[in-house]
């Protein structure tokens, strides 16, 4: 009998940031798919809570403290999750995000922090999986992107720069690792609505934002997580150096006007 499709069983997988939000909804996804699910999650609490309620729902999950961003850390962390399970087939980064900031007050603690969590973990957690995947002739690198490396958001130059950065480490990695198993992409996330988190999704900044969005409403994380589901299965076996725009349309539109002009609202 066939698998269905998108299945993961007999994987193991890691999500840093894999507590709430996107990284839960990634959580969920893969554990319901049959993988077993190790949550990287700075806030410790959050993650070993989700993994109780996968746990009582017959999936697999368990939890890992994502606290130290340096190369030697994040290695430690994925080879202790290898050995723990034997293999590691599925890497995840998700964490993300920035202290926001103008150009022109940018400093550079601003910057290095961004840097070091959006662009350089991806390149450390990458280079540590390498071995284990090439180990077994199969391996998925994925990072959670933005649309911000292809357009601009006041106060975020410097997550700009690190997003646009991550989408050309994916594809560099991705020829690089092409004859061994493993492959690498990305999701680009547009807006996506964090209830109870951040001013985007107050009920008057999520209904301005709409406005402007072609398809007029804000993502959900589940949207996300569903790309990065068949960018973690056998479907995808053919795709790599890729990034899946997942925005409703927000970056199709050459300005707001032309969403206004289109549908009045």
């Amino acid at each position: 009998m066939q698998a269905p499709p998108f299945n993961l069983g007999g994987r193991i997988a890691i999500v840093t940031g894999g507590g709430r939000g996107i990284g839960a909804a990634i959580v969920r996804r893969f554990a319901q798919a049959g993988a077993t699910v190790v949550i990287a999650n700075r806030t410790l609490d959050v993650a070993e809570a989700l993994a109780r309620e996968l746990v009582a729902d017959g999936r697999a999950a368990h939890c890992f403290p994502f606290d130290r961003l340096d190369r030697g850390s994040l290695r430690a962390m994925i080879d202790s999750v290898a050995a723990k399970y034997g293999r590691l087939d599925i890497v995840v980064h998700n964490a993300g995000g920035c202290p926001w900031s103008s150009l022109e007050e940018l400093d550079e603690a601003k910057l290095e922090d961004t840097l070091a969590l959006n662009l350089n973990a991806s390149i450390w957690l990458a280079q540590a999986a390498i071995p284990h995947m090439r180990a077994v002739r199969f391996g998925r690198i994925l990072v959670t992107s933005s649309v911000s490396a292809r357009v601009a958001m006041g106060g975020g130059a410097h997550y700009s720069a690190a997003k646009a950065g991550v989408n050309a480490f994916i594809r560099g990695a991705a020829f690089e690792l092409a004859r061994d198993g493993i492959t690498v992409n990305g999701v680009e996330a547009g807006f996506i609505e964090k209830p109870g988190r951040g001013t985007m999704s107050a009920p008057e900044n999520k209904a301005k934002l709409e406005r402007f969005i072609p398809m007029g409403q804000m993502g959900s994380a589940d949207d996300i997580a569903c790309a990065m589901l068949y960018l973690a299965s056998a479907e995808a076996k053919y795709v790599t150096g890729q990034t899946i725009v997942v925005d409703g349309g927000s970056t199709l539109p050459e300005t707001g006007f032309a969403v206004e002009r289109q549908w009045g609202v």
